[in-house]
Formats: C-alpha cells, structure tokens, sequence
C-alpha cells in the first residue's frame, strides 16, 4: 500500500467499510467525516427524505434513512411511479437478492430514460444503489427533484470531500476530491419565494391571523350552501368544499360526474384537488407551483396559496364594484 493511501485511509471513520480486500480493478468512494457532518450535507438528506415522505405519504411509506432505505428499489419504485405519473411492470414485492437487484435495475433504466441522462455521465448504478452508497442515491434523488420537482428547495452548492480507492497490481491506489452535489446558486435559478415563503420563515406568528382572514372569507362566500370551514388543511384535503368554492366564486357548478362529491379514497381525492388546480390556472390564478399531492397531504403553505389566490381576486374585485364612479382623488 503507498504511503499517500495509507495516510488517507487513516482519515476514515472507524466504523467505514475499509477496502483491505477490495477486488482487483475494483473502485469504491468513501466520505470524510467532516462532509458527514457538514449542515449542508444534512440539510440536503433532511429535504430529500422530507420530500420523499410526502410524495409517498398516501402509500403510508415513511424514509428514515436515505443510505438504509432505498437500496432495494422499493421506495424508488413508488417513488419514481408517483412523479412519472406511470405503471412500472415490476414485482411489487421482491425478498431475494436476485429479485432485489432485478427490480432495481428496471427502476434505474426507468429513471435514466426519463432523466434522459447518457450512459457515461450518469453517477449511480445497480451496483452503487444496490451497495447502500450515500452519494450515488443522493446524485440520483437530487435529479428526480429537478426534473419533477424545480420548485424544491434544495440546499445549493453542497460539496462533500471524497476519498476514491481503487485496487491495482500494485496494491491500493487513493485520490482525494471533491464531489459536487448541488449546483452553485444563480439569481436566475432560485425559484422566487411567494409571500407565505416570507410569512412562514420571517413572521411565523402571523400565519394564524392570515388562516383566519381566509377561513372569513370561505365562510362568507359558503354560507349559501349551508358550509362552513373550521380548520383549513384538513377540510379542504378532499377537494369538495375547494371545487364547490371555485364554482360559488366564479358562478358555476360542476357537474357531479366531473368529481367525487364523498371521496372514499386517495386516488379520488386527487382526482378533485386536481381538477380545482387546473380550474385555477385556467383562470390565471396560480402564480406559484403547487402539486395536488401537497394539498391533499394537508400541507399547509399549500392550501393556504391556493386559498390565498381567490382571496386576492374576489376581495379586490368585491372592493373595486363598492368604489363610487368618478376620478380618484
């Protein structure tokens, strides 16, 4: 082993997996205890499982490791489905390691097609997923959230300090890097904050006054059909009483057979939420993109966008028909 390799093997933790039999020909990264722990780092694994978790919410599937979970091709299975907006014909549930990486390999073919990602950039493989290893899964769930998902919140610039063995005639080669994960932030690539980004970071304290001007509003314009709202994340999750606003607002009913007046499951209520989105944006309405899945997850910043868009057009066009006619002083 050359001394440079022998140095930077003694830079590992303890408990990483040393290659003292690494296969001939055979490479392996390992990070730096300080990139584990670098904020960044972990803020970047905290928003990716966090989104993971909300995505698969419905499928009651929950991420509490991304370097432990994912290396079966389970959750990138619902996971890729769920944001591809496709069926994959693959074994549900796969026990062995056979089936195991056969699944897993016609997720990534899945993934990589869509990603249209070529063959010698791409930064995961059956293996490395397979092999539980940390940065591969998280260059691969960082461009599924770019490619579906712009508008996350991804930390930017996170770099993490490498250290590449590879296994030669020799003995073990090292080298020493540094891997980005996140690109460098751009004026032009920060998706802009909308105002409940600024309400909910700068004045949290507010947001309960701003629920219950809208929670005002909702109940004003549906008391003509005998509703009323208390709580806004959860009634408004269903789409029902969000459709039937929309149509109270704008002086129309939906037919019952374009919705489901008693959604009894998931799939039905994503089909409502769904359509009161596409209603809105026909209207101009959204300025800030919103998935129905967050809605109907109860997110909060989401009803209260989507919420917040009638609130802004009907108050302002309730308050223009009540000014008297003439010049403005």
């Amino acid at each position: 082993m050359e001394p440079e390799s022998l140095y930077l093997l003694l830079q590992l933790p303890k408990e990483a997996d040393l290659p003292v039999e690494l296969p001939q020909g055979e490479k392996k990264k390992y990070l730096l205890p300080t990139s584990r722990k670098d904020p960044r780092f972990e803020e970047l694994q905290k928003v990716l499982m966090e989104w993971i978790n909300a995505k698969l919410q419905l499928e009651h599937i929950v991420v509490r490791s991304l370097e432990e979970d994912m290396f079966d091709g389970l959750i990138l299975h619902h996971l890729f489905q769920k944001l591809a907006g496709v069926k994959l014909e693959v074994e549900e549930i796969a026990l062995t390691t056979v089936s195991q990486r056969r699944k897993l390999k016609a997720v990534l073919e899945a993934a990589n097609h869509s990603l249209q990602v070529e063959e010698q950039s791409v930064k995961w493989s059956v293996d490395t997923i397979f092999k539980k290893d940390l940065l591969a899964t998280l260059h691969l769930l960082v461009a599924l959230a770019k490619r579906f998902q712009p508008d996350l919140s991804l930390p930017t610039n996170v770099q993490v300090e490498v250290i590449s063995m590879e296994s030669t005639k020799s003995g073990l080669k090292s080298e020493k890097s540094v891997e980005q994960l996140t690109e460098c932030s751009t004026d032009q690539d920060q998706v802009p904050q909308d105002i409940f980004d600024e309400l909910f970071k700068l004045a949290p304290e507010k947001v309960s006054a701003v629920k219950e001007a809208i929670v005002t509003f909702v109940n004003q314009k549906m008391e003509h059909l005998g509703l009323s709202v208390q709580n806004l994340e959860t009634q408004f999750a269903d789409g029902v009483i969000l459709l039937l606003l929309i149509g109270q607002l704008g002086g129309f009913f939906l037919h019952l057979k374009e919705f489901y007046l008693t959604p009894s499951s998931p799939a039905e209520m994503l089909h409502n939420v769904t359509l009161a989105l596409e209603l809105l944006k026909d209207e101009g309405l959204l300025n800030y993109p919103i998935s129905p899945e967050d809605i109907v997850n109860k997110d909060t910043k989401s009803t209260l966008r989507v919420l917040y868009s009638l609130f802004c057009k009907h108050k302002l066009k309730a308050s223009t028909n009540k000014m008297p006619h003439g010049s403005p002083n």
